[in-house]
């Protein structure tokens, strides 16, 4: 017999007990399974054997090749095993010491969303929610926004295929769905993402908000200012001074932007503020009477005012960001700079 199958074995379990390398392992091991080890050769050698016994040469010659491929795998777990072991006694890790992993922490959107609603929730406005997809009725028709207003142009307002429904572009809807199902007084605030079809460094084609409303008997411009003035400086922790300009909203008349001194250079003029010395950070108003009818609230009996805000806007101001983009580009490196 040509093929002396143990013998071969025992030699290369002598030589592997001398191995003393990854690199003497893998010589070792183009020396029996290389193109031109051990055991090519021997299958080479198969078109010299008798026909009769080449099935018993094959049937051996198999049997090897498997073996030393399984010996030659077992060597090579051995050294790596090794090699993790070594590198595992070089790490030394002492328990006692803090964790040095990086921890997640909150977006600057919800940082700035939480601190909106945790301030006007301490005045006593209390959060509610609602669809982001929105009947029309409830986004314009009952809020007093006409068929041929410009905000309902496709060119502003994402439409949807289910026909009487939009992609909502204010939260001024959970104002409409809380009047109808609950009796003034209310004090709610609706934050939200909603869509506009806006897309340049300060606007983004969705982006969240937060819109209040007040509800009850006697209520005034007064109320209305006092509340903004002091949610203003807690939100800036800053004394600031405001402006209110007269504007036009279909859902609230009078009609009003607010403007704050200019939290960057403190109203002196500067780039942020186009040397102004002011910022504008929302819109507001006096409750329409209309929008109260639409809703079975008499406005002989009570009044209210209504405040929008867009929640990037502040946080731009609150951080000194320039650009919406920031927010929603997931650059580690940005995100990770805000602290709880």
């Amino acid at each position: 017999m040509l093929l002396d199958k143990d013998a071969i074995l025992r030699e290369l379990n002598e030589e592997l007990a001398s191995v003393s390398s990854l690199q003497d392992l893998e010589k070792l091991k183009s020396k029996y399974l290389g193109k031109t080890g051990i055991v090519k050769e021997l299958a080479k050698a198969i078109k010299d054997i008798p026909p009769e016994e080449r099935k018993t040469y094959g049937s051996l010659l198999n049997e090897l090749k498997e073996t030393v491929e399984e010996l030659f795998s077992q060597k090579f777990l051995y050294f790596k095993s090794l090699e993790e072991r070594k590198n595992l006694s070089k790490e030394f890790v002492d328990p006692t010491l803090p964790p040095t992993n990086q921890i997640g922490s909150l977006h600057p959107i919800t940082l700035t969303l939480d601190r909106i609603l945790s301030i006007l929730k301490s005045m006593g406005f209390l959060e509610q929610q609602g669809p982001e997809l929105e009947k029309e009725e409830y986004n314009f028709d009952m809020l007093s926004i006409p068929k041929y207003h410009p905000s309902r142009d496709m060119q502003d307002t994402f439409y949807v295929n289910k026909e009487g429904y939009v992609l909502r572009t204010h939260t001024s809807p959970i104002q409409i769905r809380t009047m109808l199902s609950n009796k003034p007084p209310i004090y709610i605030t609706a934050p939200g993402k909603v869509y506009r079809k806006d897309d340049d460094p300060t606007h983004s084609p969705m982006f969240f908000q937060v819109e209040g409303l007040a509800v009850d008997k006697h209520i005034n411009l007064r109320h209305l200012k006092y509340v903004l003035d002091t949610f203003l400086q807690l939100f800036f922790n800053k004394s600031l001074k405001t402006r209110y300009r007269s504007s036009y909203f279909p859902f609230t008349e009078p009609s009003f932007e607010v403007d704050i001194q200019c939290v960057i250079c403190e109203g002196s003029g500067c780039r942020v503020c186009k040397q102004t010395g002011w910022l504008e950070v929302m819109g507001c108003g006096m409750v329409h009477p209309n929008v109260l009818r639409n809703c079975n609230i008499d406005p002989s009996l009570y009044t209210g005012f209504a405040f929008g805000m867009g929640v990037e806007r502040l946080a731009m101001l609150y951080y000194g960001i320039d650009n919406i983009k920031l927010f929603y580009e997931n650059d580690i490196r940005f995100l990770s700079q805000f602290e709880q």
